[in-house]
């Protein structure tokens, strides 16, 4: 009788390197802590065993599938001796239900076979279960292009949804010809148009399902060029029936009330709005401004696209009123003109405890919080970071003259002391975290515990 040492094998034609993509969503352990834990990463995984007298002479023993309901798996014998589970015996090719605390022996007796129990891997609390949804993808396409929407924008009233790219194109266009723009689909009066982040993750979706409804690198890369939509659009299309902000007077000649926009009435900075131009509202003050892509005024926050038109309205020369608001400087700025004083709230996942660690790091190495982040929106200029994980849209292309808002900023803040903290060496950042000299066991504690959370 030979004992035999389980080992995980491959399943499917599934390489080994995607078992190791995956979490384990239970395990084999062993009665004898001689032998190793087995983890089962796959849905659908065949166990080998591999006998002590050959490394090399590997059998496979049985498969395990995941039950539909996570808290149950079925076990099949592949070996050509019986197996036992909770007492029952499993012979060949059979398949028997296993539960969390269920006894597996890989023989027909007890003594000389290995003895496992099946444990199942608890959820973790911040896992989602994923709905599917059946969604026809020629209700997921652009009307004007005939594709599955690519950074897709919803046109209202209507709600039409069309690609950024080919409405923008198509809104050029109309605002050329004609005083008003009509929905390419319905023919309806447009009154504003937005990204609509819901319908992006349903259209990643339909792509990841069916690769050849994709488009090639080069098409995206056209498309991306014309799109010019980033944040909400409000369109003049004659009287617009819901108003949310205050208007001026009507227009004596024409008898429509305009937008609350100070280019619509009179010429501001050698630009006067026309009876076509769309319209931004700042996320900030509610105001309005035209939309204009012949200027290089930043009229978003690169960080997160919402408009804001404090620096437009500066560079016209136009000042706040009770009929044209006008946000405040203090709402969006180019990231060289913060001055930070304190550690965002947001900051390490909004952990007290490591901001804290971050804080007095920055005290023992003699320099301000302002120097510190000073010294690493150089790096970034430097482009010496991964931005990778940055928080922000557009991160490739966010520079110390980048104009961003109050949240984008502590969020470009917030990754900036991530990066401190995991280049700034254990002892640095959590020695003598009571300024004290002497190794103490709450300095020790304190240095394991921020060791063991950014090498995480």
């Amino acid at each position: 009788m030979v004992n035999v040492k389980l080992e995980p094998g491959e399943c499917s034609g599934i390489p080994v390197i995607k078992q190791e993509q995956q979490q384990p969503w239970a395990k084999l352990v062993p009665l004898d802590s001689k032998h190793p834990v087995i983890e089962i990463r796959l849905n659908d995984m065949v166990i080998c065993s591999e006998t002590t007298f050959s490394s090399h002479n590997k059998h496979e023993w049985c498969k395990i599938t995941k039950n539909p309901d996570l808290c149950s798996g079925k076990l099949q014998n592949l070996s050509s001796t019986t197996v036992i589970v909770d007492g029952i015996c499993v012979e060949k090719e059979d398949t028997t239900i296993v539960k969390c605390g269920t006894n597996i022996i890989t023989g027909p007796e007890k003594e000389g076979y290995l003895s496992y129990k099946f444990r199942l891997m608890a959820v973790p609390e911040n896992s989602q279960k994923l709905v599917k949804i059946p969604i026809d993808s020629e209700h997921a396409k652009c009307s004007i292009c005939l594709h599955v929407w690519h950074d897709v924008v919803t046109a209202g009233p209507c709600f039409h949804n069309f690609c950024n790219g080919c409405f923008s194109e198509w809104l050029k266009r109309s605002q050329k010809e004609t005083s008003s723009v009509r929905c390419p689909h319905c023919r309806a009066d447009v009154h504003f148009v937005g990204r609509n982040y819901f319908l992006r993750s349903i259209e990643e979706g339909i792509l990841a399902c069916d690769l050849s409804l994709k488009r090639s690198d080069d098409e995206l890369a056209v498309l991306d060029g014309c799109a010019s939509i980033q944040s909400n659009l409000v369109i003049r299309n004659g009287n617009l029936s819901r108003r949310k902000r205050p208007y001026s007077p009507p227009n004596e000649e024409t008898g429509r009330v305009e937008l609350s926009c100070p280019q619509c009435g009179s010429r501001s900075g050698g630009f006067q709005c026309n009876q076509s131009t769309s319209h931004l509202q700042c996320h900030a003050c509610g105001g309005m401004m035209p939309a204009r892509t012949d200027i290089s005024v930043p009229q978003h926050c690169l960080g997160c696209d919402r408009a804001f038109c404090w620096a437009y309205w500066r560079e016209q020369g136009v000042f706040s009123s009770d009929s044209h608001p006008v946000c405040r400087h203090e709402n969006i700025k180019p990231i060289s003109e913060y001055n930070i004083t304190r550690i965002p709230s947001l900051t390490h996942q909004s952990n007290r405890f490591e901001q804290d660690i971050t804080k007095r790091s920055i005290q023992q190495m003699g320099k301000t919080l302002k120097n510190v982040v000073s010294d690493w929106i150089l790096k970034l200029n430097n482009r010496e970071i991964d931005r990778t994980r940055m928080p922000l849209n557009h991160a490739e292309s966010i520079t110390s003259a980048s104009y961003l808002c109050n949240d984008c900023y502590d969020k470009l803040v917030s990754f900036l002391l991530y990066w401190y903290r995991i280049t700034t060496p254990t002892y640095v950042s959590a020695w003598n975290i009571k300024g004290s000299s002497t190794l103490t066991c709450e300095n020790i504690f304190l240095c394991c515990t921020s060791w063991l959370h950014w090498s995480c």
